[in-house]
């Protein structure tokens, strides 16, 4: 006799972060801008006297961070943040040009005039974030401004994976908005001016173009900030 599969719960996305997400998130923030840079020490007993939580969930959250490359775990040792991997950012770029290509196939037949002009009303945000030297704003509407494009295309999970893979390139990523954020509201409008005209072929040309700027950011960082880097 064939058993009776278990009924599981529906994933509430919804559903409030649990403690070590949220220190998770917060060393995380903290790595990609920099604010804990390469080299840095964390201590398991100093970040939950500062949190306000119990040493666990920070011991959980450096392991999730230790296998995502960011943080270097090391018995009877101090845990240390990692230098940037220029292998690491060139991996995340391959995977994030590749899943955002394919969903900018998509959304250029799916997306509407509603969801083309809030897309708009977005990267205008960005101009303000840019003029104003709001870094980390503007680095949070670029998320957002792909995260849009996957979820009005109905391929949100792309994003999921897309964030789950684009740490690497963040790090690099952030340092460039000094320099860079303009030109990167210029190239979110070519994305969406391809959008607009249903040119499927030009929107992953567009795509293709402004991810590859990390090419020159990594170039770049090198030469102005090498220790920030590892081998």
């Amino acid at each position: 006799m064939i058993p009776t599969p278990a009924i599981l719960p529906t994933l509430d996305d919804a559903r409030p972060p649990s403690i070590t997400d949220q220190v998770y998130e917060a060393l995380y923030d903290r790595v990609v801008n920099l604010t804990l840079p390469p080299g840095a020490r964390l201590s398991e007993a100093e970040v939950a006297a500062q949190m306000g939580v119990s040493r666990q969930p920070v011991r959980d959250a450096f392991y999730r961070l230790s296998q995502m490359g960011f943080v270097l775990i090391r018995p009877q040792r101090a845990t240390t943040v990692t230098p940037i991997s220029e292998q690491a950012v060139l991996q995340a770029y391959f995977i994030r040009c590749a899943l955002e290509e394919s969903c900018l196939r998509h959304a250029t037949q799916r997306l509407s005039d509603q969801h083309l002009d809030a897309l708009d009303a977005l990267i205008a945000r960005q101009d303000q974030a840019v003029r104003a030297d709001d870094r980390s704003l503007f680095h949070a509407l670029d998320d957002q401004f792909h995260h849009d494009i996957c979820h009005y295309a109905g391929l949100g999970f792309v994003w999921a994976l897309v964030k789950e893979n684009k740490g690497h390139m963040d790090r690099a990523r952030f340092l460039s908005l000094s320099y860079n954020g303009a030109s990167a509201v210029r190239e979110h409008r070519q994305i969406l001016l391809a959008l607009r005209r249903r040119d499927s072929d030009a929107a992953v040309a567009a795509i293709r173009h402004h991810l590859a700027q990390i090419e020159g950011i990594i170039a770049r960082v090198r030469q102005e900030r090498p220790g920030l880097f590892g081998e």
